[in-house]
């Protein structure tokens, strides 16, 4: 009939109750169990904050499960290793133990953060070559020409990933111990010297020359020549001839 408004449909979600509309639902107010009015708090409308881009950037290298012999038995707990850098010339790592990984992570990267060391870069490459032994350990480095890519093993990459360097030719000579490792590359990183400190010229090595000419020592003569010069001419020429006398 024309005097008759139609009503809209009820929608039956699949529970069994009634969807409501978005008008209902607008004007909808809900309350806690004494009465009170709610709160609506519309979360979109919320300012997010302004999450600031990390000065630096870490990476857990290896997380190993260690146990310590105690009078009640075994104690078991995590030894984590982390590596902590800039993508630059900054780079550190950090070595922890905890009752579980997180623990122990992030007790590591504390350690890390305080132990970073500035290094020295010829471009994208280290500046020399360089072979450092911490314990079992032994790694080579050597610097290589754009476009070489990072060779080396799984500890060096990592660490070397979290830095400036893109060319590098890298050997593992001793040990597999990841940690060992891990400080064979931070003292070969730390003792890079510059080429302007290292190569020398040609007035640097004359004043290096006269140098040594100037301490070195005169040459001592034996005291025979000395007592003959000091004799006079005479007694010289007369000395052999008495020593033939008493020979005869």
């Amino acid at each position: 009939m024309p005097g008759i408004e139609k009503k809209a449909p009820r929608v039956v979600n699949k529970s069994g109750t009634l969807k409501m509309d978005d008008q209902v639902a607008a004007t909808k107010q809900t309350r806690d169990i004494s009465g009170k009015r709610m709160e609506r708090r519309n979360r979109r409308d919320r300012v997010k904050a302004d999450v600031a881009p990390k000065e630096y950037d870490e990476i857990t290298i290896a997380v190993d499960r260690v146990s310590r012999t105690v009078a009640g038995g075994r104690r078991m707990r995590f030894k984590a290793l982390v590596a902590i850098g800039n993508h630059k010339n900054k780079v550190g790592i950090g070595v922890a133990k905890g009752n579980d990984v997180t623990a122990a992570v992030a007790k590591a990267t504390s350690k890390a953060k305080k132990s970073m060391i500035t290094f020295n870069m010829d471009g994208e490459t280290i500046c020399h070559e360089t072979r450092n032994k911490v314990t079992g350990a032994d790694v080579l480095m050597k610097p290589a020409a754009p476009g070489t890519g990072i060779i080396a093993g799984g500890t060096v990459r990592a660490i070397m990933g979290l830095t400036g360097v893109k060319n590098l030719i890298s050997k593992s000579l001793g040990s597999t111990n990841k940690v060992n490792i891990a400080y064979a590359v931070i003292e070969g990183l730390k003792g890079q010297v510059p080429r302007k400190e290292w190569t020398t010229t040609i007035e640097t090595k004359k004043t290096e020359k006269k140098a040594e000419k100037s301490e070195a020592k005169p040459e001592v003569k034996s005291e025979a020549k000395v007592a003959k010069k000091a004799m006079p001419k005479t007694t010289q020429k007369a000395a052999p001839k008495s020593a033939k006398k008493e020979t005869k």
